[in-house]
């Protein structure tokens, strides 16, 4: 369903999200990231994708492309005004740069 939402309006911030979230659940992480980069892209203010991608990307090992991810998920959030993504952001990115 989500993908067809998708087609008739690729730009749907939610539906990508959801189609994304769908991807981590059926453990495909590559095809999440892709998901989340490509809200990102359609929507550059939409908080939930960088601290999903960014978690996702730290489960992975890829900790430059997490704490990256996150940074610019911080500004989002600190343009959006959202406090409670940008504590739980600042946190794991705290988190990483001190390599825990």
């Amino acid at each position: 369903m989500l993908t067809e939402i998708l087609q008739a309006n690729p730009a749907d911030s939610f539906a990508r999200y959801g189609l994304a979230m769908e991807h981590l659940s059926q453990n495909n992480p590559e095809k999440a990231l892709e998901e989340f980069a490509a809200t990102i892209q359609h929507n550059p203010d939409y908080v939930p994708a960088y601290q999903m991608s960014g978690q996702t990307l730290a489960k992975l090992h890829r900790t430059d492309e997490a704490k990256q991810r996150l940074q610019d998920g911080l500004a989002a959030a600190q343009r959006t005004g959202n406090r409670h993504a940008s504590s739980e952001m600042g946190a794991l990115l705290d988190e990483l740069e001190l390599g825990y």
